[in-house]
């Protein structure tokens, strides 16, 4: 499994969330993430989810 990382931003650049999370796959991480996006009201958020090797997977401004 490798290592995710999720952060919500305000436009501000305050962080309202950075949270790190396990997933089998860059798919499965990509669920997970919009998951834990929708969880935490930041659809209309900044965001990011990059893996360990520093792809980006999710990304909205």
């Amino acid at each position: 499994m490798k290592t995710y990382k999720l952060t919500i931003f305000e436009k501000s650049g305050e962080k309202l969330l950075d949270q790190l999370f396990k997933a089998a796959s860059d798919k499965a991480a990509k669920e997970h993430g919009q998951q834990l996006i929708q969880a935490h009201a930041g659809e209309e958020k900044t965001y990011r989810c990059t893996s360990s090797d520093g792809r980006l997977l999710l990304f909205h401004i």
